[in-house]
Protein backbone atom coordinates (compact mmCIF):
# COMPACT_ATOMS: atom_id res chain seq x y z
CA UNK A 1 0.00 0.00 0.00
CA UNK A 2 1.64 3.77 -0.61
CA UNK A 3 2.15 5.85 1.91
CA UNK A 4 -0.92 8.46 1.20
CA UNK A 5 -3.06 6.20 -1.36
CA UNK A 6 -6.07 8.08 -3.28
CA UNK A 7 -9.76 7.94 -1.81
CA UNK A 8 -12.32 8.22 -4.61
CA UNK A 9 -15.36 9.25 -2.07
CA UNK A 10 -18.84 8.99 -3.89
CA UNK A 11 -22.22 10.51 -3.26
CA UNK A 12 -25.30 10.43 -5.34
CA UNK A 13 -27.35 13.50 -5.24
CA UNK A 14 -31.05 12.95 -6.50
CA UNK A 15 -32.89 16.61 -5.25
CA UNK A 16 -30.72 16.80 -2.63
CA UNK A 17 -28.36 19.70 -3.56
CA UNK A 18 -28.62 21.51 0.26
CA UNK A 19 -27.33 18.32 1.50
CA UNK A 20 -24.75 17.51 -1.12
CA UNK A 21 -23.22 20.85 -0.71
CA UNK A 22 -23.41 20.09 3.16
CA UNK A 23 -21.44 16.96 2.93
CA UNK A 24 -19.08 18.46 0.69
CA UNK A 25 -18.15 21.72 2.34
CA UNK A 26 -17.75 19.34 5.61
CA UNK A 27 -15.38 17.09 4.28
CA UNK A 28 -13.54 20.19 2.56
CA UNK A 29 -13.20 21.41 5.95
CA UNK A 30 -12.31 18.62 8.09
CA UNK A 31 -10.66 16.23 6.05
CA UNK A 32 -6.57 16.90 5.40
CA UNK A 33 -4.78 14.02 6.38
CA UNK A 34 -5.38 11.80 3.34
CA UNK A 35 -5.84 12.13 -0.32
CA UNK A 36 -9.30 12.50 -2.14
CA UNK A 37 -11.62 13.12 -4.78
CA UNK A 38 -15.16 13.57 -4.33
CA UNK A 39 -17.65 12.30 -7.44
CA UNK A 40 -20.83 13.43 -7.06
CA UNK A 41 -23.49 11.14 -9.37
CA UNK A 42 -26.48 13.43 -9.89
CA UNK A 43 -29.59 10.57 -10.61
CA UNK A 44 -31.63 12.38 -12.52
CA UNK A 45 -32.52 15.29 -10.48
CA UNK A 46 -35.91 17.24 -11.43
CA UNK A 47 -33.74 20.35 -11.66
CA UNK A 48 -30.38 20.54 -13.11
CA UNK A 49 -28.74 20.20 -10.16
CA UNK A 50 -25.38 18.67 -11.84
CA UNK A 51 -24.37 22.16 -13.18
CA UNK A 52 -25.30 23.97 -10.02
CA UNK A 53 -22.48 21.48 -8.39
CA UNK A 54 -20.04 21.92 -10.76
CA UNK A 55 -20.11 26.03 -10.77
CA UNK A 56 -20.34 25.69 -7.14
CA UNK A 57 -17.56 23.22 -6.30
CA UNK A 58 -15.28 23.23 -9.37
CA UNK A 59 -12.71 21.28 -8.06
CA UNK A 60 -15.48 18.00 -7.80
CA UNK A 61 -16.07 15.78 -10.72
CA UNK A 62 -19.70 15.73 -11.27
CA UNK A 63 -21.07 12.84 -13.12
CA UNK A 64 -24.70 13.46 -14.68
CA UNK A 65 -26.86 10.34 -15.33
CA UNK A 66 -30.23 10.90 -17.54
CA UNK A 67 -32.27 8.41 -15.74
CA UNK A 68 -32.37 7.24 -12.28
CA UNK A 69 -30.71 4.68 -11.81
CA UNK A 70 -31.21 3.84 -7.91
CA UNK A 71 -28.25 3.78 -5.20
CA UNK A 72 -26.14 0.91 -6.61
CA UNK A 73 -25.99 2.00 -9.89
CA UNK A 74 -25.46 5.62 -9.07
CA UNK A 75 -22.49 4.47 -7.52
CA UNK A 76 -21.29 1.87 -10.53
CA UNK A 77 -21.45 5.43 -12.69
CA UNK A 78 -18.90 6.88 -9.94
CA UNK A 79 -17.02 3.71 -9.10
CA UNK A 80 -16.17 3.40 -12.89
CA UNK A 81 -14.58 6.78 -13.30
CA UNK A 82 -12.99 6.45 -9.60
CA UNK A 83 -9.17 6.52 -9.70
CA UNK A 84 -8.85 5.74 -5.96
CA UNK A 85 -7.03 2.66 -4.52
CA UNK A 86 -10.45 2.93 -2.05
CA UNK A 87 -13.64 3.78 -2.62
CA UNK A 88 -15.58 5.51 -0.12
CA UNK A 89 -19.37 5.97 -0.41
CA UNK A 90 -21.28 8.54 1.52
CA UNK A 91 -25.16 8.92 1.41
CA UNK A 92 -25.65 12.71 0.36
CA UNK A 93 -27.43 13.30 3.44
CA UNK A 94 -24.40 12.70 5.77
CA UNK A 95 -21.42 14.89 6.80
CA UNK A 96 -18.34 14.81 8.86
CA UNK A 97 -16.86 16.61 11.36
CA UNK A 98 -13.40 15.71 12.31
CA UNK A 99 -10.23 14.27 10.20
CA UNK A 100 -10.92 10.49 10.44
CA UNK A 101 -10.83 8.96 7.59
CA UNK A 102 -7.26 7.35 7.83
CA UNK A 103 -8.42 5.06 10.36
CA UNK A 104 -10.25 3.60 8.07
CA UNK A 105 -7.00 2.78 5.73
CA UNK A 106 -5.18 1.95 8.74
CA UNK A 107 -8.14 -0.91 9.13
CA UNK A 108 -7.37 -2.66 5.86
CA UNK A 109 -3.13 -2.45 6.94
CA UNK A 110 -4.07 -4.91 9.33
CA UNK A 111 -4.85 -8.27 6.94
CA UNK A 112 -5.03 -7.98 2.87
CA UNK A 113 -8.18 -10.11 4.00
CA UNK A 114 -9.92 -7.01 4.64
CA UNK A 115 -12.00 -5.74 1.47
CA UNK A 116 -14.48 -3.29 3.69
CA UNK A 117 -14.10 -0.96 6.50
CA UNK A 118 -17.45 1.03 7.54
CA UNK A 119 -17.00 4.08 10.65
CA UNK A 120 -19.28 4.78 13.09
CA UNK A 121 -22.55 6.08 12.13
CA UNK A 122 -24.39 8.28 14.29
CA UNK A 123 -27.57 10.08 13.66
CA UNK A 124 -27.26 14.13 12.95
CA UNK A 125 -29.81 15.01 15.89
CA UNK A 126 -28.88 17.05 19.31
CA UNK A 127 -28.38 13.28 20.78
CA UNK A 128 -26.30 12.31 18.03
CA UNK A 129 -26.80 8.50 19.52
CA UNK A 130 -25.86 5.72 17.85
CA UNK A 131 -27.35 4.13 14.34
CA UNK A 132 -24.34 1.92 13.59
CA UNK A 133 -21.78 0.07 15.01
CA UNK A 134 -21.45 -3.23 12.99
CA UNK A 135 -24.24 -5.67 12.27
CA UNK A 136 -24.68 -8.87 14.03
CA UNK A 137 -24.91 -12.13 11.34
CA UNK A 138 -28.76 -12.51 9.23
CA UNK A 139 -30.90 -15.55 10.91
CA UNK A 140 -30.70 -18.33 8.74
CA UNK A 141 -34.76 -18.73 7.59
CA UNK A 142 -35.97 -15.52 8.77
CA UNK A 143 -33.21 -13.60 7.54
CA UNK A 144 -33.31 -11.23 10.57
CA UNK A 145 -30.52 -9.75 12.39
CA UNK A 146 -29.96 -6.46 14.68
CA UNK A 147 -27.84 -3.41 14.52
CA UNK A 148 -24.72 -3.07 17.05
CA UNK A 149 -24.99 0.17 19.49
CA UNK A 150 -28.57 1.62 17.66
CA UNK A 151 -30.08 4.52 19.75
CA UNK A 152 -27.47 4.33 22.20
CA UNK A 153 -25.37 7.14 23.51
CA UNK A 154 -21.70 7.39 21.86
CA UNK A 155 -19.13 7.15 24.51
CA UNK A 156 -16.27 5.06 23.05
CA UNK A 157 -17.80 1.64 23.66
CA UNK A 158 -17.74 1.19 20.19
CA UNK A 159 -14.44 2.54 19.39
CA UNK A 160 -12.67 -0.42 18.81
CA UNK A 161 -12.51 -1.70 15.40
CA UNK A 162 -13.58 -5.29 14.97
CA UNK A 163 -15.18 -7.63 12.61
CA UNK A 164 -18.45 -7.39 11.17
CA UNK A 165 -21.50 -8.99 9.59
CA UNK A 166 -22.04 -6.61 6.83
CA UNK A 167 -21.60 -3.32 5.71
CA UNK A 168 -23.57 -0.22 5.95
CA UNK A 169 -24.71 2.05 2.91
CA UNK A 170 -24.46 5.09 4.15
CA UNK A 171 -21.08 5.11 4.67
CA UNK A 172 -18.58 2.59 4.07
CA UNK A 173 -14.73 2.32 2.07
CA UNK A 174 -14.01 -0.56 -0.30
CA UNK A 175 -11.03 -1.58 -1.62
CA UNK A 176 -10.50 -1.47 -5.25
CA UNK A 177 -8.94 -5.20 -4.95
CA UNK A 178 -12.17 -6.40 -3.46
CA UNK A 179 -14.33 -4.54 -6.27
CA UNK A 180 -12.30 -6.30 -8.60
CA UNK A 181 -12.86 -9.59 -7.36
CA UNK A 182 -16.28 -9.43 -6.32
CA UNK A 183 -17.69 -6.94 -8.79
CA UNK A 184 -19.69 -3.80 -8.80
CA UNK A 185 -22.81 -3.30 -6.78
CA UNK A 186 -25.94 -5.19 -8.04
CA UNK A 187 -28.20 -3.01 -9.55
CA UNK A 188 -31.04 -5.08 -9.72
CA UNK A 189 -31.62 -4.33 -6.26
CA UNK A 190 -32.11 -0.45 -7.11
CA UNK A 191 -32.73 0.86 -3.37
CA UNK A 192 -32.32 -1.17 -0.22
CA UNK A 193 -30.34 -4.72 0.20
CA UNK A 194 -27.48 -3.86 -1.83
CA UNK A 195 -25.09 -3.38 0.53
CA UNK A 196 -25.94 -6.36 2.63
CA UNK A 197 -25.74 -8.66 -0.76
CA UNK A 198 -22.39 -6.56 -1.17
CA UNK A 199 -21.19 -7.88 1.97
CA UNK A 200 -22.30 -11.31 1.72
CA UNK A 201 -20.49 -11.61 -1.74
CA UNK A 202 -17.53 -10.40 -0.67
CA UNK A 203 -17.50 -12.70 2.12
CA UNK A 204 -18.14 -15.47 -0.60
CA UNK A 205 -14.85 -14.26 -1.88
CA UNK A 206 -12.88 -14.91 1.02
CA UNK A 207 -12.93 -10.72 2.37
CA UNK A 208 -13.67 -9.57 6.08
CA UNK A 209 -15.72 -6.82 6.60
CA UNK A 210 -14.80 -4.45 9.57
CA UNK A 211 -15.92 -1.65 11.13
CA UNK A 212 -13.63 1.42 12.92
CA UNK A 213 -15.20 3.24 15.69
CA UNK A 214 -12.30 5.97 15.76
CA UNK A 215 -14.09 7.58 12.58
CA UNK A 216 -17.41 8.85 12.63
CA UNK A 217 -20.08 10.03 10.05
CA UNK A 218 -23.34 11.92 10.85
CA UNK A 219 -26.52 10.56 9.12
CA UNK A 220 -29.47 12.66 8.87
CA UNK A 221 -31.87 9.64 8.75
CA UNK A 222 -34.99 10.00 11.03
CA UNK A 223 -34.64 7.66 14.00
CA UNK A 224 -38.36 7.48 14.39
CA UNK A 225 -40.58 5.30 12.51
CA UNK A 226 -42.26 7.92 9.92
CA UNK A 227 -39.63 6.81 7.62
CA UNK A 228 -41.60 4.22 6.76
CA UNK A 229 -43.24 4.59 3.40
CA UNK A 230 -44.47 2.04 0.44
CA UNK A 231 -41.83 3.20 -1.86
CA UNK A 232 -39.05 1.51 0.98
CA UNK A 233 -41.57 -1.36 2.00
CA UNK A 234 -42.02 -2.86 -1.55
CA UNK A 235 -38.30 -2.87 -1.87
CA UNK A 236 -37.52 -3.83 1.55
CA UNK A 237 -40.34 -6.83 0.78
CA UNK A 238 -39.14 -7.45 -2.71
CA UNK A 239 -35.29 -6.88 -2.08
CA UNK A 240 -35.20 -9.68 0.86
CA UNK A 241 -36.72 -12.38 -0.95
CA UNK A 242 -34.29 -11.33 -3.98
CA UNK A 243 -31.64 -11.87 -1.45
CA UNK A 244 -32.14 -15.20 -0.06
CA UNK A 245 -32.53 -16.25 -3.80
CA UNK A 246 -28.96 -14.85 -4.81
CA UNK A 247 -27.50 -16.58 -1.46
CA UNK A 248 -29.12 -19.32 0.22
CA UNK A 249 -29.00 -22.77 -1.10
CA UNK A 250 -31.36 -26.26 -1.64
CA UNK A 251 -33.91 -27.12 1.14
CA UNK A 252 -32.94 -23.48 3.07
CA UNK A 253 -33.36 -21.28 0.35
CA UNK A 254 -36.97 -22.41 -0.52
CA UNK A 255 -37.49 -22.97 3.39
CA UNK A 256 -36.89 -18.83 3.59
CA UNK A 257 -38.53 -17.99 0.59
CA UNK A 258 -41.29 -19.88 1.96
CA UNK A 259 -41.45 -18.14 5.12
CA UNK A 260 -41.22 -14.82 4.05
CA UNK A 261 -43.77 -14.62 1.36
CA UNK A 262 -46.30 -16.00 4.28
CA UNK A 263 -46.14 -15.93 7.42
CA UNK A 264 -43.54 -12.82 7.31
CA UNK A 265 -46.01 -10.94 4.96
CA UNK A 266 -49.23 -11.86 6.88
CA UNK A 267 -47.59 -10.93 10.19
CA UNK A 268 -46.51 -7.69 8.73
CA UNK A 269 -49.88 -6.62 6.86
CA UNK A 270 -51.51 -7.12 10.05
CA UNK A 271 -49.56 -5.03 11.92
CA UNK A 272 -49.86 -2.53 9.07
CA UNK A 273 -53.57 -2.65 8.76
CA UNK A 274 -53.85 -2.49 12.93
CA UNK A 275 -52.13 1.21 12.25
CA UNK A 276 -54.41 1.83 9.33
CA UNK A 277 -51.36 1.78 6.75
CA UNK A 278 -52.68 -0.01 4.35
CA UNK A 279 -50.53 1.72 1.95
CA UNK A 280 -47.75 -0.73 3.48
CA UNK A 281 -49.75 -3.59 3.20
CA UNK A 282 -50.05 -3.41 -0.39
CA UNK A 283 -46.60 -2.70 -0.86
CA UNK A 284 -45.86 -5.46 0.74
CA UNK A 285 -48.06 -7.76 -1.62
CA UNK A 286 -46.64 -5.96 -4.77
CA UNK A 287 -43.16 -6.18 -3.58
CA UNK A 288 -43.85 -10.25 -3.42
CA UNK A 289 -45.50 -10.01 -7.25
CA UNK A 290 -42.55 -8.60 -8.16
CA UNK A 291 -40.27 -10.65 -7.40
CA UNK A 292 -42.20 -13.61 -8.50
CA UNK A 293 -41.87 -11.09 -11.88
CA UNK A 294 -38.26 -11.13 -11.67
CA UNK A 295 -36.27 -12.48 -15.11
CA UNK A 296 -34.69 -15.04 -13.77
CA UNK A 297 -31.65 -14.19 -15.61
CA UNK A 298 -31.63 -11.20 -13.32
CA UNK A 299 -31.52 -12.82 -10.03
CA UNK A 300 -28.24 -14.42 -10.86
Amino acid sequence: MPPNPLISIITINYNGLNDTSELIESIHTHVHSVSYEIIVVDNASKEDEATKLKEKYPSINVISSKVNRGFSGGNNLGIKQAKGIFILLLNNDTYVADDSFHYLIETFAKSPSIGIVCPKICFATERQCIQYAGYTPLSNITLRNKTIGLGEEDNGQYDNPYNTAYAHGAALMISREAINAIGLMPEIFFLYYEEIDWSTSAKEHGYEIWYNGHCTVFHKESQSTGQLSALRTFYMTRNRLLYALRHKKGIVQWITILYLTTIAATKNSIQFIIKKRFDLAAATYKGIMAFMWLPNKLTK
